[in-house]
């Protein structure tokens, strides 16, 4: 057993959960903390993610349930802040508020509540927070991790890992007897879909370690490591958020209803409603300003109104794309012993019914949606170990001669296990008389399919996806200084091999490069982090 103070959180678009290693009973618990926890009879103590800036100069706020228990989220009000970690984690299209003189940033609204969370964690000095486990989507934009890797620099907490929340789900439910399991991963703001294997005795890597203090996490040599492996997966920014401002929309068009706050979490409550019942009514009157709804909706019209999103077809394209990446594996879906669905949107009785579609009702399991990620990322730190591999292909730009623009070289492809055992080796060379230098630009190679934009409607924050049949790449060092790879001394000229290249991905999920001058045999570069891959 490993003699450390274990806490883990899963930070979510609609709520978060906070756990704790009991080493009592060894086993993951969740952590109330009064003032934040929803307090619902037969539902986890969960935090809604909301955030109220009562002053912004200094950074005071209120947060989850004190937001709800005094009807903030209720009123449209540029103070209030809901579904903020889609803002981290996508490149945003608007303006946030500037409040009490101060330009704020969906990161600085992030890092507010998530150190708030961290400051009021019930806590003894025997009890202190010794190791944190983060855990983050599949498919989560790079400057997503960045952010949480620089707010967690800044904590007094010795050992900090990040693990896949569909990984880190795939344990909290407890499945460790069983090899393969495909988790659905279905939350307020992204929809995550792996297939992890679990095996043992695979190559150690415990998670993306993002801090690392000087204690000895006990005697490892005395635990037979469980290995988690993911074989496929797929993510897209698509959640329950986007469900409530497709209901909103609905009932504006049905009851020439102003789109607002209060109609957003009226809808909420409906669509939370028709998980328990076939029809759901939600009732509101302000006694002082007489204002007053009545909105009502069956599961039928719920599902007509999804269908009418094409809300399945992206569903279906999700599933065939993980499906496909199994059989490159070697995996059919007959041969997929369970289906875990987690997150709040699988309580959604047309997803449920969407899955069965796919596997028998034997095989799916729904029996702790909210909490599973949470306490799965716990074990991370009691001896799972996670082996993962890049969910994107990444390459070098070129200038293709044929087609007289900008084109990309394959270089490392999506499906690559990491640490990388050999590197990938390329050899240039000079392209004009007496070079001085020599640049390269690597990319994030994207699907061909669609791009998704995000952008605000009133107060509310949309997603939407665009299709265009173009490969999409996001540069990863086209910035002045990150592009030249090395210095030639004596310049270099045409004709002749002047650099050898490699690219090796680490442990940690870092593309690293090593420069040799062929010429005079120096190595200009060894194992230079270039960027954070995925």
């Amino acid at each position: 057993m490993v003699d450390v103070n274990a806490y883990a959180i899963d930070f979510g678009t609609s709520n978060t959960v906070i756990t704790r290693w009991n080493r009592a009973i060894e086993q993951g618990e969740i952590i109330e903390i009064p003032q934040f926890s929803q307090k619902i009879p037969s539902l986890p103590p969960v935090i809604p993610s909301l955030l109220y800036v009562e002053d912004a100069e200094v950074g005071k706020s209120l947060i989850g349930q004190e937001v709800r228990d005094r009807g903030l989220d209720l009123v449209n009000d540029s103070r209030c802040f809901r579904s903020f970690k889609r803002g981290i984690a996508t490149d945003i299209q608007g303006f946030l508020p500037e409040l009490d003189g101060i330009s704020l940033s969906f990161e600085q609204i992030g890092e507010w509540f998530f150190k708030s969370l961290i400051a009021n964690i019930p806590t003894t000095q025997e009890e202190k927070i010794d190791s944190l486990v983060l855990t983050v989507p599949v498919d989560s934009f790079e400057a997503y991790r960045l952010w949480l890797t620089d707010i967690s620099q800044a904590l007094s907490i010795e050992q900090i890992r990040i693990i896949d929340e569909p990984t880190a789900a795939a344990l909290g439910y407890g499945a460790a007897d069983q090899k393969l399991l495909l988790v659905i991963d279905f939350g307020g703001g992204t929809l995550d879909l792996s297939l992890i294997s679990l095996a043992e005795n695979m190559s150690q890597n415990q998670g993306f370690i993002l801090k690392w203090g000087q204690k000895v996490l006990g005697d490892k040599s005395a635990q037979k490591p469980q290995i988690a492996r993911v074989l496929a997966k797929a993510g897209k920014n698509l959640g329950g958020s986007d469900i409530d401002n497709w209901l909103v929309d609905y009932f504006a068009t049905q009851q020439s209803l102003e789109v607002s706050s209060l109609v957003t979490r009226l809808a909420e409550r409906l669509k939370i409603k028709l998980s328990d019942s076939t029809e759901a009514e939600e009732v509101y009157f302000n006694d002082e300003s007489l204002e007053s709804y009545e909105l009502s909706l069956t599961r039928d019209r719920f599902k007509l109104i999804l269908q009418e999103r094409q809300f399945f077809t992206q569903l279906d394209d999700l599933m065939s794309l993980v499906l496909q990446q199994a059989r490159r594996n070697g995996v059919e879906a007959a041969d997929i012993d369970s289906v875990l669905l987690v997150g709040g949107t699988v309580q959604i009785p047309a997803v449920q019914d969407w899955v069965k579609q796919y596997f028998p009702e034997t095989k799916i399991r729904c029996d702790r949606p909210l909490t599973a990620i949470a306490t799965g990322a716990l074990q991370v730190a009691q001896g799972i170990e996670v082996q993962d591999f890049l969910y994107h292909s990444y390459g070098i730009r070129y200038w293709n001669r044929r087609e007289k623009c900008h084109s990309w070289h394959p270089l490392i492809k999506s499906g690559q296990p990491y640490p990388m055992k050999q590197p990938v080796e390329l050899v240039l060379g000079a392209s004009v008389p007496n070079q001085p230098s020599i640049e390269l630009i690597i990319g994030e190679l994207g699907a061909e399919t669609s791009t998704t934009e995000v952008y605000f409607d009133g107060d509310r924050l949309v997603t939407r996806n665009l299709s265009d049949n173009t490969t999409q790449v996001k540069p990863l060092n086209d910035q002045d200084g990150a592009r030249t790879i090395a210095q030639l001394d004596p310049p270099g000229n045409p004709g002749s091999d002047r650099l050898k290249l490699q690219f090796l991905v680490n442990k940690s999920g870092y593309l690293c490069l090593t420069v040799e001058d062929i010429l005079t045999g120096a190595i200009l570069q060894n194992q230079q982090i270039i960027a954070q891959l995925k």
